[in-house]
């Protein structure tokens, strides 16, 4: 309940301030048709347990997406297989979710297209390893436990990239993020690929340690809002709109970092501290960031990078084709 009160304190305050620019659910309604009676268009966005996607949950306690003429639903959803075809049955019509994975979507013809960048890892995710594993070239004979199927997969590719070994060179055994953590803790793996809090746990294991994190590569692991597009072509404003409610959440928890990681932790029901925890491995992208970012004359923009995870995955064939024309339709006009 206090943290209820809290919360509709904190709307009021916000409504009377130019912090955000959202307003409260009830003046949004009515202000948004002039009169009153326009029907709000209903849009159920969807993500995983992750509190990089979830300035969503303070955008929708703001009013924001009431402003913007939205009636928000927010489903968590944690099986990332079943993303593309939500998008195909239009049972979502936003998403949150990992750069390269929503291009691999992409070209196997789910309906997905850009809106912005929500955030990237800075830390939360690395490659965790034995003492005697000192650099990449170390990981030559070893036991590595990571997921092929999952964005781990392509930092790991990165990382790689700048070794002197192959990926032939290494015994990849492939196992979900948590169970690479936990197989590593256990001892049956040399190096593993995993995130938070097995990253923050791997010293358990004597000589365990990080040997590389997403800080080192902070456009590896990218996660954006995606719309979906036969949603869109009914409602043309909805990338700009959605952004700036984006934008606008980032925006509040920059300023209001506690109370914001509250209206999060109810949303993704866990504890005040592990989205603190979380948070400490993001860097999230507001309005500034994202103007950077999807600038095409920007060095390693957004479209740069999808490109670069369109070209491991080729390679990989997980994807048949590189060509991500139309995926992002704002930056490509």
């Amino acid at each position: 309940m206090m943290k209820k009160l809290t919360a509709i304190l904190l709307v009021l305050v916000l409504a009377l301030s130019s912090l955000t620019g959202c307003k409260s659910s009830t003046d949004t309604a009515q202000e948004s048709t002039g009169s009153g009676d326009k029907e709000l268009v209903p849009m159920t966005i969807a993500f995983c347990t992750w509190a990089g996607y979830a300035p969503v949950f303070i955008a929708k306690e703001l009013g924001c997406f009431e402003e913007a003429g939205y009636d928000v639903t927010v489903e968590i959803m944690e099986d990332e297989s079943t993303y593309g075809a939500a998008f195909v049955s239009n049972s979502i019509q936003a998403l949150g979710q990992v750069l390269d994975r929503d291009i691999i979507q992409y070209a196997a013809g789910a309906p997905e297209q850009y809106v912005c960048t929500m955030d990237c890892s800075t830390g939360g995710d690395g490659l965790i390893a034995t003492a005697d594993i000192q650099t990449m070239d170390d990981l030559a004979g070893k036991k590595v436990a990571l997921d092929k199927s999952a964005t781990s997969y392509f930092f790991f590719l990165q990382a790689l990239a700048d070794s002197n070994i192959t990926e032939d060179q290494i015994e990849i055994v492939e196992m979900g993020n948590d169970a690479a953590g936990e197989a590593f803790l256990a001892g049956n793996v040399d190096a593993a690929v995993t995130w938070e809090p097995a990253l923050s746990n791997c010293s358990e294991r004597e000589g365990g340690h990080v040997l590389v994190s997403s800080a080192d590569y902070p456009k590896a692991i990218i996660d954006v809002l995606t719309v979906n597009s036969n949603f869109a072509k009914d409602h043309p404003d909805v990338y700009e709109k959605l952004a700036d409610c984006w934008n606008k959440a980032v925006a509040y928890l920059n300023e209001n970092f506690d109370e914001g990681c509250e209206i999060m932790a109810e949303g993704l029901d866990l504890e005040v501290d592990e989205v603190k925890a979380e948070c400490e491995g993001i860097t999230f992208y507001g309005e500034e960031e994202n103007a950077e970012f999807n600038n095409p004359d920007t060095e390693e923009n957004v479209v740069d990078i999808a490109n670069l995870a369109a070209s491991f995955w080729v390679e990989k064939e997980l994807m048949d084709t590189n060509d991500l024309t139309g995926f992002f339709p704002t930056i490509e006009e």
